[in-house]
Formats: C-alpha cells, sequence, structure tokens
C-alpha cells in the first residue's frame, strides 16, 4: 500500500497521484506540484488515502507544498493575463488569415510558458506566429491543436439531456464511440439527435451499450420470419429494454393481425435470423 493524495488541475475530471510528504491534506485544498509541464497549481480531489500498488500507474511525484495566499494571488493573476494573451493572438491569427479557430489560452503557474490551444480542419503553419508571440510577451510559446471533444471539455456546455456534459463532469477520458451503438439501441441516425455539443457522438452512447449489444444478439431480425404460438409471423420491430417483438402473425383463419410476444415465447427460425451488424464500423473520431 501507498499513501497518496489525488489531484485535479483546473476542470478536468482525470485525478492524478501525488506522494503527500508528510503534508495533511483536506478535499478542495490548493497543492504546488511538479508535472511534466512544470511546476503546477491543482486542487485536492483525495485527501490522503492508502492505494493499492495496481493502482500506481508511474512514480509517484512529490507535492512541493500547500498553496499560499501568494499563490492564490498568482494564479488569479495568470488566469487575468491569458485574456490579454488571447487577444493579442486573435489579431495576429486575423492578420495572418490562418485557418485556426482559438479555444482557450493558460500560462503555466511558474510563466515559464504560454499555451494557446486551438481546433482547425487541417494543418496549420504557425512558425511565424509563434515567432511573433514570443517577442510579445517574453516567454516560450506553445500552440496545441485540439480536438472537437477537447473544445468541449476545456469550455463546458450543456448537453441535450439538460445537463452538463459528461466531458466536463465526470469523464477521465474519452471512450471509443461508434455510430454502430445507436444502429444497435435502434436511434435515430439524425446528426441533431445523436451528436453531442461538439458534434461527435454523444458520449453517453456507451454507457448501456454492454446491455445493448447483448439483448440485441438475442433478437430476431426485423422482417425474418419466427414461430409463436399463434402461428408463423415477420418480426416488425424489436423493444430491447422490455425484450418484446412485435410481429405480423398469419392465423389458422389466413387473417393477418400485428402482436406482441416476450422473447421467451417465440422461436426462431434459423440461426441466420440472429440480428447482427457489421463489426467494422469506424469509432467517431475525435
Amino acid at each position: 500500500m501507498s499513501l497518496i493524495v489525488g489531484v485535479k488541475f483546473k476542470n478536468s475530471a482525470k485525478v492524478y497521484y501525488f506522494s503527500p510528504e508528510g503534508i495533511e491534506f483536506a478535499e478542495n485544498d490548493g497543492v504546488i506540484v511538479e508535472t511534466v509541464r512544470g511546476v503546477e497549481y491543482g486542487t485536492v480531489a483525495v485527501p490522503n488515502k492508502e492505494v493499492d500498488e495496481k493502482e500506481i500507474v508511474s512514480e509517484l511525484k512529490p507535492v512541493i507544498r500547500k498553496a499560499t495566499d501568494k499563490d492564490v494571488e498568482q494564479l488569479k493573476r495568470n488566469e487575468k493575463d491569458k485574456e490579454h494573451a488571447l487577444e493579442v493572438i486573435a489579431e495576429k491569427v486575423q492578420k495572418m488569415n490562418l485557418s485556426m479557430k482559438l479555444v482557450d489560452a493558460e500560462y503555466t503557474f511558474d510563466r515559464h510558458k504560454l499555451i494557446f490551444y486551438f481546433t482547425s480542419s487541417g494543418r496549420v503553419d504557425f512558425r511565424e506566429l509563434v515567432r511573433e508571440l514570443a517577442a510579445v510577451f517574453k516567454v516560450r510559446i506553445e500552440l496545441r491543436q485540439i480536438y472537437e471533444r477537447d473544445d468541449i471539455k476545456m469550455r463546458g456546455g450543456l448537453a441535450v439531456c439538460g445537463r452538463p456534459c459528461c466531458c466536463t463532469t465526470h469523464l477521465q477520458d474519452f471512450e471509443k464511440v461508434t455510430i454502430k451503438m445507436a444502429k444497435i439501441q435502434g436511434l435515430s441516425l439524425n446528426p441533431q439527435k445523436i451528436n453531442g455539443c461538439c458534434g461527435r457522438l454523444m458520449c453517453c452512447l456507451k454507457y448501456e451499450n454492454d446491455y445493448y449489444s447483448e439483448v440485441f444478439k438475442q433478437m430476431p431480425k426485423v422482417g425474418s420470419e419466427i414461430t409463436t404460438k399463434d402461428g408463423r409471423a415477420v418480426v416488425e420491430s424489436n423493444d430491447l429494454i422490455r425484450k418484446l417483438v412485435t410481429a405480423k402473425v398469419t392465423l389458422k383463419n389466413g387473417d393477418i393481425e400485428r402482436r406482441t410476444y416476450n422473447l421467451n415465447e417465440i422461436g426462431v427460425k434459423s440461426h441466420q435470423n440472429a440480428n447482427e451488424i457489421d463489426d467494422s464500423e469506424e469509432e467517431d473520431k475525435q
């Protein structure tokens, strides 16, 4: 077992483990830590806690100190100054006619680096832009191209369900989401129905996919022939939640009626009637 403190950075839901170095932390305490990007300000999400060694994916870096009032002032200064940085780069991007959409900017806590985030439909030659920005701000400049999902994760937004987007509240990493998931769940393939604020497939399509995928395999294909207690029938639709099959039944007197059956009440004519969707469906790219 190892003693850790879990830290979040900015609005990210991802928690990183650090060694508390004998300091007792409470939730929401500010901390100063060393990261791959340099010295950073973070917020305690998990107070001092012992965890199994298997939960630690890399060597624990030590917490430098608990944040002081001076550190908080530095953080506020960085946040304030980034607004000016965004105004400057916006003017230069327009002047150079560069095809890029600015998303955000941030100073590293120690102000050794200024990072600009942007999205673009293609590659952007921003070498001249970097040189001009470095001359203005006198710090190391980094321009980082991000995807549409990262854009929403950084800026936030409300999903069609009326709640904040999952990527801004609890998702630590983006998972693979495919159009196949929407097909299995019987959803409309209209992009306005299944795409999130970012314009990509909604992350929540993944949440119940294991259940839908398992039940989907058990259901007969729409248009296939099944046997029921009332006779032969042709499948019209499936209700995966309630495991119901609606079919047109040919009765003994020759009449045709639409009836609904529980999955365990029907017999599939052949194994070929089992539902399948091509596994070659590509994931929705970030």
